[in-house]
Protein backbone atom coordinates (compact mmCIF):
# COMPACT_ATOMS: atom_id res chain seq x y z
CA UNK A 1 0.00 0.00 0.00
CA UNK A 2 3.00 2.34 0.60
CA UNK A 3 4.38 2.01 -2.44
CA UNK A 4 1.39 2.71 -4.24
CA UNK A 5 0.64 5.42 -2.72
CA UNK A 6 4.00 6.68 -3.32
CA UNK A 7 4.23 6.14 -6.82
CA UNK A 8 0.87 7.93 -7.55
CA UNK A 9 2.60 11.09 -5.69
CA UNK A 10 5.44 10.03 -8.33
CA UNK A 11 2.97 10.41 -10.93
CA UNK A 12 1.00 13.51 -9.73
CA UNK A 13 4.43 15.77 -9.25
CA UNK A 14 5.67 14.58 -12.61
CA UNK A 15 2.27 16.41 -14.31
CA UNK A 16 2.43 18.84 -12.05
CA UNK A 17 5.99 20.34 -12.74
CA UNK A 18 6.35 19.20 -16.20
CA UNK A 19 8.35 21.34 -18.04
CA UNK A 20 8.75 24.02 -15.18
CA UNK A 21 11.10 22.52 -12.99
CA UNK A 22 12.38 19.68 -10.93
CA UNK A 23 9.79 20.06 -7.11
CA UNK A 24 10.58 19.70 -3.64
CA UNK A 25 7.79 17.14 -3.40
CA UNK A 26 9.09 15.05 -6.54
CA UNK A 27 12.60 14.84 -4.72
CA UNK A 28 11.18 13.62 -1.30
CA UNK A 29 8.93 11.12 -3.27
CA UNK A 30 11.68 10.17 -5.76
CA UNK A 31 13.93 10.17 -2.17
CA UNK A 32 12.13 7.47 -0.08
CA UNK A 33 11.40 5.53 -3.59
CA UNK A 34 14.61 4.69 -4.74
CA UNK A 35 16.78 4.83 -1.29
CA UNK A 36 17.90 0.83 -0.53
CA UNK A 37 15.69 0.78 3.12
CA UNK A 38 12.43 0.71 0.71
CA UNK A 39 13.30 -3.10 0.00
CA UNK A 40 12.70 -3.66 3.97
CA UNK A 41 9.04 -3.42 3.71
CA UNK A 42 8.74 -6.00 1.37
CA UNK A 43 11.21 -8.48 3.35
CA UNK A 44 9.35 -7.83 6.58
CA UNK A 45 6.15 -8.75 5.43
CA UNK A 46 7.42 -11.68 3.78
CA UNK A 47 8.89 -12.76 7.09
CA UNK A 48 5.77 -11.84 8.57
CA UNK A 49 4.18 -14.47 6.30
CA UNK A 50 6.47 -17.03 6.80
CA UNK A 51 5.86 -17.00 10.34
CA UNK A 52 2.12 -16.85 10.88
CA UNK A 53 2.24 -19.72 8.53
CA UNK A 54 4.39 -21.32 10.47
CA UNK A 55 2.06 -20.46 14.05
CA UNK A 56 -0.53 -21.87 11.58
CA UNK A 57 0.97 -25.36 11.13
CA UNK A 58 0.25 -25.87 15.01
CA UNK A 59 -3.09 -26.67 14.09
CA UNK A 60 -2.40 -29.98 11.34
CA UNK A 61 -2.58 -32.98 12.86
CA UNK A 62 1.22 -34.53 13.36
CA UNK A 63 2.05 -38.25 12.31
CA UNK A 64 5.31 -39.65 13.35
CA UNK A 65 6.09 -43.14 11.98
CA UNK A 66 8.75 -45.62 13.34
CA UNK A 67 10.33 -48.90 13.95
CA UNK A 68 11.79 -50.90 16.37
CA UNK A 69 13.32 -53.58 17.00
CA UNK A 70 14.83 -54.96 21.04
CA UNK A 71 15.81 -57.69 22.89
CA UNK A 72 14.99 -57.55 27.32
CA UNK A 73 16.48 -59.35 29.63
CA UNK A 74 13.50 -59.79 31.52
CA UNK A 75 9.98 -60.07 30.36
CA UNK A 76 6.40 -60.65 31.62
CA UNK A 77 6.43 -64.63 32.53
CA UNK A 78 3.82 -66.76 34.20
CA UNK A 79 3.87 -68.12 37.62
CA UNK A 80 5.71 -71.62 37.86
CA UNK A 81 2.81 -72.56 40.00
CA UNK A 82 0.83 -72.25 36.46
CA UNK A 83 3.37 -73.50 34.67
CA UNK A 84 3.51 -76.74 36.60
CA UNK A 85 -0.01 -77.30 36.35
CA UNK A 86 -0.67 -76.73 32.50
CA UNK A 87 2.12 -78.96 32.17
CA UNK A 88 0.83 -81.72 33.68
CA UNK A 89 -2.37 -81.36 31.73
CA UNK A 90 -0.15 -81.33 28.31
CA UNK A 91 0.30 -77.49 27.71
CA UNK A 92 3.58 -76.12 27.10
CA UNK A 93 3.72 -72.17 27.79
CA UNK A 94 7.18 -70.63 26.72
CA UNK A 95 6.01 -67.21 27.92
CA UNK A 96 6.37 -63.68 26.55
CA UNK A 97 9.62 -63.93 24.34
CA UNK A 98 12.70 -61.14 25.31
CA UNK A 99 12.84 -60.50 21.27
CA UNK A 100 9.98 -57.80 20.49
CA UNK A 101 9.72 -55.28 17.41
CA UNK A 102 7.41 -53.46 15.73
CA UNK A 103 6.00 -50.92 13.24
CA UNK A 104 4.18 -48.06 14.60
CA UNK A 105 2.55 -44.96 13.49
CA UNK A 106 1.12 -42.08 15.60
CA UNK A 107 -1.33 -39.00 15.28
CA UNK A 108 -1.73 -36.19 17.39
CA UNK A 109 -4.48 -33.69 16.56
CA UNK A 110 -4.63 -30.24 18.81
CA UNK A 111 -8.58 -29.43 20.02
CA UNK A 112 -7.64 -26.59 21.98
CA UNK A 113 -4.55 -24.85 22.81
CA UNK A 114 -5.71 -22.00 25.40
CA UNK A 115 -5.28 -19.57 22.69
CA UNK A 116 -1.40 -19.35 22.45
CA UNK A 117 -1.60 -19.92 18.81
CA UNK A 118 -3.67 -16.67 18.40
CA UNK A 119 -1.92 -14.74 21.15
CA UNK A 120 1.43 -15.51 18.66
CA UNK A 121 -0.40 -14.42 15.88
CA UNK A 122 -1.09 -11.28 17.53
CA UNK A 123 2.76 -11.01 18.91
CA UNK A 124 3.83 -11.76 15.06
CA UNK A 125 1.36 -8.91 13.65
CA UNK A 126 2.22 -6.34 16.32
CA UNK A 127 6.06 -7.26 15.95
CA UNK A 128 5.50 -6.31 12.29
CA UNK A 129 3.69 -3.36 12.46
CA UNK A 130 6.87 -1.96 15.27
CA UNK A 131 9.20 -2.76 12.72
CA UNK A 132 7.35 -1.10 9.89
CA UNK A 133 6.87 2.01 11.99
CA UNK A 134 10.30 2.00 12.80
CA UNK A 135 11.45 1.60 9.17
CA UNK A 136 8.41 4.80 8.68
CA UNK A 137 11.16 6.80 10.85
CA UNK A 138 14.31 5.69 9.09
CA UNK A 139 13.00 6.97 5.76
CA UNK A 140 11.65 9.84 7.05
CA UNK A 141 15.30 11.18 8.34
CA UNK A 142 15.67 11.05 4.39
CA UNK A 143 13.46 14.10 4.13
CA UNK A 144 15.65 16.54 5.95
CA UNK A 145 18.92 15.55 4.08
CA UNK A 146 16.78 15.86 0.54
CA UNK A 147 15.37 19.57 1.57
CA UNK A 148 18.83 20.51 2.94
CA UNK A 149 20.37 19.64 -0.71
CA UNK A 150 17.35 20.95 -2.35
CA UNK A 151 17.36 24.63 -0.59
CA UNK A 152 21.50 24.71 -1.00
CA UNK A 153 21.19 24.31 -4.85
CA UNK A 154 18.14 27.06 -4.88
CA UNK A 155 20.90 29.23 -2.59
CA UNK A 156 23.87 28.87 -5.17
CA UNK A 157 21.40 29.25 -8.02
CA UNK A 158 20.53 33.11 -6.71
CA UNK A 159 24.15 33.84 -6.01
CA UNK A 160 25.43 32.65 -9.63
CA UNK A 161 22.20 35.21 -10.64
CA UNK A 162 23.41 37.60 -9.11
CA UNK A 163 27.11 37.31 -9.86
CA UNK A 164 26.22 37.20 -13.52
CA UNK A 165 23.86 40.66 -12.77
CA UNK A 166 26.97 42.39 -11.03
CA UNK A 167 29.69 40.84 -13.58
CA UNK A 168 27.59 42.49 -16.84
CA UNK A 169 27.15 46.19 -14.44
CA UNK A 170 30.69 46.17 -13.98
CA UNK A 171 31.85 45.16 -17.71
CA UNK A 172 29.39 47.67 -18.64
CA UNK A 173 31.62 50.39 -16.39
CA UNK A 174 34.80 49.27 -17.12
CA UNK A 175 33.57 49.99 -20.57
CA UNK A 176 32.95 54.03 -19.89
CA UNK A 177 36.10 53.87 -17.57
CA UNK A 178 38.09 52.84 -20.36
CA UNK A 179 36.90 55.15 -23.07
CA UNK A 180 37.21 58.04 -19.95
CA UNK A 181 41.31 56.55 -19.93
CA UNK A 182 41.42 57.06 -23.33
CA UNK A 183 40.21 60.82 -22.96
CA UNK A 184 42.14 61.48 -20.05
CA UNK A 185 39.01 62.12 -17.95
CA UNK A 186 40.29 58.74 -15.69
CA UNK A 187 43.42 57.40 -14.90
CA UNK A 188 44.29 53.73 -16.21
CA UNK A 189 44.57 52.52 -12.37
CA UNK A 190 40.47 53.19 -12.09
CA UNK A 191 39.89 50.56 -14.95
CA UNK A 192 42.48 48.18 -13.80
CA UNK A 193 40.88 47.88 -10.28
CA UNK A 194 37.19 46.69 -12.21
CA UNK A 195 38.70 44.82 -14.46
CA UNK A 196 40.64 43.30 -11.42
CA UNK A 197 36.92 43.25 -9.65
CA UNK A 198 35.12 41.87 -12.71
CA UNK A 199 37.68 39.19 -12.98
CA UNK A 200 37.34 38.17 -9.13
CA UNK A 201 33.83 37.70 -9.68
CA UNK A 202 34.02 35.37 -12.59
CA UNK A 203 36.48 33.42 -10.42
CA UNK A 204 33.41 33.29 -7.76
CA UNK A 205 31.08 32.21 -10.16
CA UNK A 206 33.24 29.49 -11.87
CA UNK A 207 33.27 28.16 -7.57
CA UNK A 208 29.62 28.68 -7.41
CA UNK A 209 29.31 26.92 -10.61
CA UNK A 210 31.44 24.03 -9.47
CA UNK A 211 29.67 23.80 -5.99
CA UNK A 212 25.72 23.72 -7.70
CA UNK A 213 27.05 20.64 -9.93
CA UNK A 214 28.55 18.94 -6.52
CA UNK A 215 24.88 19.59 -4.82
CA UNK A 216 23.54 18.33 -7.82
CA UNK A 217 24.99 15.49 -8.25
CA UNK A 218 24.25 14.33 -3.94
CA UNK A 219 20.58 14.77 -5.01
CA UNK A 220 20.82 12.61 -8.15
CA UNK A 221 22.19 10.12 -5.95
CA UNK A 222 19.80 10.68 -3.39
CA UNK A 223 16.36 10.56 -5.89
CA UNK A 224 17.82 7.99 -8.57
CA UNK A 225 17.85 10.46 -11.86
CA UNK A 226 20.43 12.65 -13.26
CA UNK A 227 19.16 16.64 -12.79
CA UNK A 228 22.54 18.10 -14.08
CA UNK A 229 21.10 20.41 -16.48
CA UNK A 230 18.05 20.96 -15.03
CA UNK A 231 16.39 23.74 -12.99
CA UNK A 232 14.85 23.49 -9.44
CA UNK A 233 11.52 25.24 -8.86
CA UNK A 234 11.36 26.92 -5.48
CA UNK A 235 8.02 25.88 -3.81
CA UNK A 236 5.43 28.63 -2.33
CA UNK A 237 6.15 29.56 1.17
CA UNK A 238 2.45 27.88 2.98
CA UNK A 239 2.66 27.37 6.21
CA UNK A 240 1.15 24.25 7.41
CA UNK A 241 -2.89 23.74 8.60
CA UNK A 242 -1.93 22.80 11.52
CA UNK A 243 1.09 22.52 14.09
CA UNK A 244 0.01 18.64 15.55
CA UNK A 245 2.48 16.59 15.39
CA UNK A 246 2.11 13.81 12.72
CA UNK A 247 5.44 12.30 12.95
CA UNK A 248 6.16 8.83 12.15
CA UNK A 249 7.81 8.19 15.51
CA UNK A 250 4.54 8.87 17.40
CA UNK A 251 3.13 5.61 15.41
CA UNK A 252 6.19 4.05 16.53
CA UNK A 253 5.20 4.40 20.02
CA UNK A 254 1.93 3.80 19.46
CA UNK A 255 3.01 0.30 17.93
CA UNK A 256 5.19 -0.67 21.04
CA UNK A 257 2.35 -0.32 23.11
CA UNK A 258 0.63 -2.65 20.85
CA UNK A 259 3.36 -4.77 21.04
CA UNK A 260 3.72 -4.61 24.33
CA UNK A 261 -0.79 -5.55 24.83
CA UNK A 262 -0.36 -8.60 22.61
CA UNK A 263 2.80 -10.18 24.59
CA UNK A 264 0.02 -9.60 27.67
CA UNK A 265 -2.48 -11.44 26.44
CA UNK A 266 -0.22 -14.02 25.37
CA UNK A 267 0.69 -14.42 29.12
CA UNK A 268 -2.95 -15.12 29.74
CA UNK A 269 -2.89 -18.20 27.39
CA UNK A 270 0.06 -19.54 28.18
CA UNK A 271 -1.36 -20.56 31.67
CA UNK A 272 -4.27 -22.26 30.20
CA UNK A 273 -4.68 -26.28 29.51
CA UNK A 274 -4.24 -27.80 26.00
CA UNK A 275 -6.65 -30.54 24.96
CA UNK A 276 -5.48 -32.83 22.00
CA UNK A 277 -6.91 -36.09 20.43
CA UNK A 278 -4.36 -38.84 19.86
CA UNK A 279 -3.83 -42.18 18.21
CA UNK A 280 -1.74 -44.80 18.29
CA UNK A 281 -0.68 -47.91 16.12
CA UNK A 282 1.76 -50.43 15.71
CA UNK A 283 2.13 -53.65 14.10
CA UNK A 284 4.42 -56.03 15.80
CA UNK A 285 5.19 -58.47 18.80
CA UNK A 286 4.07 -58.44 21.77
CA UNK A 287 0.43 -56.63 21.45
CA UNK A 288 -1.16 -55.36 24.26
CA UNK A 289 -2.83 -58.17 24.85
CA UNK A 290 0.13 -59.89 26.69
CA UNK A 291 -1.75 -63.26 27.66
CA UNK A 292 -2.43 -64.05 24.28
CA UNK A 293 1.36 -62.64 22.95
CA UNK A 294 2.85 -64.91 25.75
CA UNK A 295 1.23 -68.04 24.57
CA UNK A 296 1.15 -67.17 21.00
CA UNK A 297 4.28 -65.07 19.76
CA UNK A 298 2.43 -63.86 16.23
CA UNK A 299 2.20 -60.39 15.30
CA UNK A 300 -0.38 -58.35 15.66
CA UNK A 301 -2.55 -55.00 14.82
CA UNK A 302 -2.55 -52.26 17.66
CA UNK A 303 -4.23 -49.51 18.12
CA UNK A 304 -5.02 -46.84 20.96
CA UNK A 305 -6.79 -43.44 20.86
CA UNK A 306 -8.05 -40.61 23.44
CA UNK A 307 -8.13 -37.29 24.69
CA UNK A 308 -5.01 -35.41 26.22
CA UNK A 309 -5.36 -33.01 28.26
CA UNK A 310 -1.69 -31.31 29.26
CA UNK A 311 -1.12 -27.99 31.40
CA UNK A 312 1.98 -26.84 32.77
CA UNK A 313 1.32 -24.82 35.82
CA UNK A 314 4.92 -22.99 35.80
CA UNK A 315 3.49 -20.26 34.08
CA UNK A 316 1.38 -19.03 37.29
CA UNK A 317 4.29 -18.33 39.24
CA UNK A 318 5.81 -16.13 36.64
CA UNK A 319 2.74 -14.56 35.17
CA UNK A 320 2.81 -11.44 37.38
CA UNK A 321 6.77 -10.44 37.36
CA UNK A 322 6.15 -10.81 32.94
CA UNK A 323 2.96 -8.54 33.18
CA UNK A 324 4.80 -5.94 35.60
CA UNK A 325 8.01 -5.93 33.43
CA UNK A 326 5.86 -5.32 29.91
CA UNK A 327 3.64 -2.53 32.11
CA UNK A 328 7.40 -0.73 32.99
CA UNK A 329 8.23 -1.03 29.34
CA UNK A 330 5.06 0.94 28.07
CA UNK A 331 5.42 3.42 30.41
CA UNK A 332 8.86 3.75 29.78
CA UNK A 333 7.36 4.42 25.74
CA UNK A 334 4.94 6.79 26.65
CA UNK A 335 7.49 8.60 28.92
CA UNK A 336 9.66 8.59 25.51
CA UNK A 337 6.70 9.79 23.65
CA UNK A 338 6.25 12.97 26.13
CA UNK A 339 9.76 13.62 25.65
CA UNK A 340 9.43 13.50 21.76
CA UNK A 341 6.07 15.73 22.27
CA UNK A 342 7.82 18.23 24.50
CA UNK A 343 11.66 18.80 22.27
CA UNK A 344 8.91 18.63 18.82
CA UNK A 345 6.86 21.73 20.61
CA UNK A 346 10.31 23.53 21.48
CA UNK A 347 11.55 23.33 18.09
CA UNK A 348 8.39 24.47 16.42
CA UNK A 349 8.44 27.39 18.79
CA UNK A 350 11.71 28.20 17.40
CA UNK A 351 10.98 27.51 13.69
CA UNK A 352 7.48 29.80 13.88
CA UNK A 353 9.79 32.89 15.57
CA UNK A 354 12.29 31.68 12.56
CA UNK A 355 9.72 31.97 10.00
CA UNK A 356 8.33 35.41 11.41
CA UNK A 357 11.63 37.00 11.95
CA UNK A 358 12.52 36.50 8.34
CA UNK A 359 9.12 38.01 7.54
CA UNK A 360 10.14 40.93 9.57
CA UNK A 361 13.48 41.32 7.91
CA UNK A 362 11.71 40.93 4.13
CA UNK A 363 9.71 43.92 4.71
CA UNK A 364 12.61 46.52 3.93
CA UNK A 365 14.41 44.58 1.47
CA UNK A 366 12.44 45.51 -1.68
CA UNK A 367 13.41 49.45 -0.39
CA UNK A 368 16.92 48.65 0.22
CA UNK A 369 17.47 47.16 -2.88
CA UNK A 370 15.85 50.11 -4.62
CA UNK A 371 18.09 52.26 -2.51
CA UNK A 372 21.44 50.71 -3.07
CA UNK A 373 20.63 50.90 -6.88
CA UNK A 374 19.92 54.70 -6.62
CA UNK A 375 23.34 54.79 -4.74
CA UNK A 376 25.17 52.67 -7.38
CA UNK A 377 23.65 54.99 -10.53
CA UNK A 378 24.49 58.11 -8.61
CA UNK A 379 28.05 56.92 -7.89
CA UNK A 380 28.18 55.70 -11.46
CA UNK A 381 26.93 59.77 -12.49
CA UNK A 382 29.61 60.85 -10.08
CA UNK A 383 32.81 58.93 -11.69
CA UNK A 384 32.14 59.99 -15.16
CA UNK A 385 32.01 64.17 -14.10
CA UNK A 386 35.63 63.15 -11.84
CA UNK A 387 33.73 63.23 -8.17
CA UNK A 388 34.67 60.09 -6.80
CA UNK A 389 36.86 57.17 -7.85
CA UNK A 390 36.40 53.77 -9.29
CA UNK A 391 36.95 52.35 -5.27
CA UNK A 392 34.31 54.54 -4.54
CA UNK A 393 32.04 52.93 -7.31
CA UNK A 394 32.88 49.58 -6.94
CA UNK A 395 31.98 49.95 -2.95
CA UNK A 396 28.33 50.92 -4.06
CA UNK A 397 27.63 48.31 -6.60
CA UNK A 398 29.48 45.43 -3.92
CA UNK A 399 26.50 47.37 -1.82
CA UNK A 400 23.78 46.91 -4.43
CA UNK A 401 25.16 43.25 -5.30
CA UNK A 402 24.84 42.58 -1.42
CA UNK A 403 21.44 43.67 -1.28
CA UNK A 404 20.18 42.22 -3.99
CA UNK A 405 21.35 38.57 -3.16
CA UNK A 406 20.01 39.21 0.79
CA UNK A 407 16.62 39.82 -0.94
CA UNK A 408 16.70 36.42 -2.55
CA UNK A 409 17.67 34.20 -0.04
CA UNK A 410 15.81 36.06 2.32
CA UNK A 411 12.95 34.44 -0.42
CA UNK A 412 14.61 31.00 -0.03
CA UNK A 413 15.19 31.02 3.39
CA UNK A 414 11.47 31.53 4.05
CA UNK A 415 10.26 28.47 2.56
CA UNK A 416 13.29 26.73 3.45
CA UNK A 417 12.09 27.40 7.56
CA UNK A 418 8.88 26.73 6.40
CA UNK A 419 9.80 23.04 5.42
CA UNK A 420 11.81 23.06 8.34
CA UNK A 421 8.37 23.30 10.09
CA UNK A 422 6.71 21.04 8.19
CA UNK A 423 9.01 18.59 8.64
CA UNK A 424 9.15 18.55 12.06
CA UNK A 425 5.43 18.46 12.41
CA UNK A 426 5.14 15.95 9.45
CA UNK A 427 2.59 18.63 7.70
Amino acid sequence: MRRILILLGLMLSVNFYGSAGITLDYCLNRAQEYYPEIKKYGLTENSTELNLQEINRGWLPRIGLSAQGNVQNIVPAFPDILKNMLAQNGFELKGMSKLQYKVAAELNQTIWDGGISKANRAIERAATAESQAALDVEMYAIRSQVENLFFGILLMDEQIEQTKSTINLLGANLKRLQSMVKNGTAMQSDADMVEAQCLTLKQNLAEAQCATEGYKSVLSIYIGEEIGGQELECPAPQMPESTESERPELALFDKRIEHNLAREKAIDSSIMPRFSFFAQSYYGYPGYNYFESMTNRALSFNVMAGVKVAWNIESLYTKNISRKKLSLNSEMVNTDREVFLYNSRLQTSREEAAINSIREVMKEDSRIVELRQNVRRSAESQLENGIIDATALLSKINDENQARLNSAYHKIQLVQNIYKLKNTLNR
